[in-house]
Formats: structure tokens, C-alpha cells, sequence
């Protein structure tokens, strides 16, 4: 499952617009934006979201105690 936050700091984290989003995910953009501003969004939707930002290199973290989120995933390049 993905949340309206993780995908608005998935998409910050990229630096996605909604459209580009909508358009790597084949979802409308305008479904997007009203999921990030907390509408309903079918599941199968929600796994494309979540597997859209895996592709790009986002991990999402679960719930430990300090609230869930995204963060991008370890590269094998120094900066």
C-alpha cells in the first residue's frame, strides 16, 4: 500500500511532477492529484504507484515507531 504522503515525498525525492508520475505509471494525473490530496484510489492503482517508484529507485519504509516513509535506495556510486 502507498500513502498520499509517501507518493507526494516519492515524487519530491525524484523530482517528478504529477504528470511525469502519470505518465510513467499510466494513471491520470489527475487521479494522482486527487490521491495526494487524500481521495480514494483503487488498490490496483496504489501497486502501480508503489511499483512505478520501486522501479526508480525509491524504498518505501514501513511503520517502526517513527511513522512510515520513503527514502531513495543505496546506489553503488559515490557522490
Amino acid at each position: 500500500m502507498i500513502l498520499p504522503e509517501q507518493c507526494r515525498a516519492a515524487r519530491a525525492l525524484l523530482d517528478w511532477t504529477q504528470t511525469d508520475l502519470a505518465q510513467k505509471a499510466s494513471i491520470s494525473a489527475v487521479s494522482i492529484r486527487a490521491f495526494e490530496k487524500g481521495g480514494e484510489m483503487r488498490e490496483s492503482n496504489r501497486k502501480l504507484l508503489r511499483h512505478t517508484f520501486e522501479a526508480a529507485g525509491i524504498v518505501f519504509i514501513p511503520e517502526n515507531g517513527g511513522g512510515v516513509g520513503v527514502r531513495l535506495a543505496k546506489s553503488g556510486h559515490s557522490l
